[in-house]
């Protein structure tokens, strides 16, 4: 029997199948339905827990022996079998088919997998599981669908933010479930139950993301020289990487790019903001930088940056004196200052 991820609980709660298949890629939704399998096979009893992984050398004779040994106490059993790459071989599909064929009802086995793909999902042990217990396919959760996925976890904890907050976190985590279950988990943490506003999101979330380089950006937005400095002189003082510190301006000077080009075109304002993913406390900034960096000021800057680059990569730019850090801070002085 095939079931929704959204069904799991209401299941759980009536019954408790011998046997379930978890196939999933997404780890975090993979580990939380398998934590409510254990947690309910547990309440029902089944206390003596066995874990077996697929790997080379392994043998399929052991998955039959785990069904048919009785604990010295008597206890029914939940015997787990992993099968990281979906792929049991030809003695492994056949062991499959023979096991489900002859289910202990003191055990529950639950078997866990990773995506199958098209040729694997018509392969004859995996009809024979969906045929004879409970099989989940958990699809990936993909970008479009991520916010919304935050916004429904941020409820079942108490708290609700906007939707440039939850935007803001998808961006952040690059659609990885697991960091954004931290940030989520984090959040509970800091704040009491009841909406968020962006710049708790923000904070928090950039706790974790490099938070200084992203302040550096915001001190150069605003056309804060003399933060931009003590930033600067900071995280080369702390070892921060020059690498990353140069990327985190370049990457705001293109958005700063992309934003002028458009407004060139005609294209209002606020659409090119979220079309470029700026959002909160930066909307405003960027708007001020705009009004004094013209389009060919910051291409200019961009080009210089593409020469920082060579420095760092041991290279000598004609033109360029000092070190790489030094010239990082001339180009951050150089967009906040703009044609002042």
């Amino acid at each position: 029997m095939q079931l929704r991820l959204d069904a799991l609980d209401a299941h759980l709660g009536k019954t408790l199948a011998p046997l379930y298949v978890i196939a999933s890629d997404e780890h975090l939704l993979a580990l939380e339905s398998a934590d409510r399998i254990r947690r309910a096979a547990r309440e029902r009893g089944y206390t003596e827990r066995e874990v077996m992984t697929v790997e080379r050398g392994f043998r399929w004779s052991a998955l039959a022996a785990a069904s048919q040994s009785q604990s010295l106490f008597g206890d029914r059993k939940l015997i787990e079998l992993r099968i990281p790459t979906g792929k049991p071989g030809k003695d492994g599909g056949q062991a499959l088919q023979a096991y489900v064929g002859m289910l202990s009802p003191d055990n529950v086995t639950l078997i866990t997998l990773p995506e199958l793909d098209w040729a694997s999902k018509k392969a004859a042990w995996v009809t024979a599981l969906q045929n004879a217990g409970v099989y989940l396919e958990i699809g990936r959760v993909e970008r479009a669908q991520l916010p919304g996925w935050i916004g429904t976890r941020l409820a079942a904890q108490g708290q609700s933010a906007e939707r440039d907050s939850l935007d803001f976190i998808t961006e952040r985590v690059e659609g990885n479930l697991l960091a954004a279950h931290q940030e989520l988990q984090k959040l509970a943490l800091l704040y009491p139950p009841g909406r968020l506003s962006f710049e708790q999101v923000h904070d928090a979330v950039l706790n974790v993301a490099r938070y200084d380089v992203f302040k550096l950006n915001e001190a150069m937005l605003a056309g804060d020289c003399a933060r931009l400095v003590r930033m600067l002189e900071g995280l080369e003082g702390e070892g921060e990487a020059l690498p990353l510190v140069l990327w985190a301006m370049a990457e705001e000077i293109r958005t700063l790019i992309k934003l002028q080009s458009g407004l060139a075109d005609g294209k209002p304002l606020a659409a090119l903001l979220k079309e470029n993913r700026v959002w909160g406390p930066r909307e405003r900034l960027a708007d001020a930088a705009l009004r004094r960096l013209p389009l060919p000021w910051l291409k200019d800057a961009l080009r210089e940056a593409a020469q920082i680059d060579r420095m760092v990569k041991g290279l000598r730019p004609r033109g360029f004196s000092g070190d790489a850090w030094d010239a990082l801070l001339q180009l951050g002085l150089k967009i906040a200052q703009g044609r002042r």
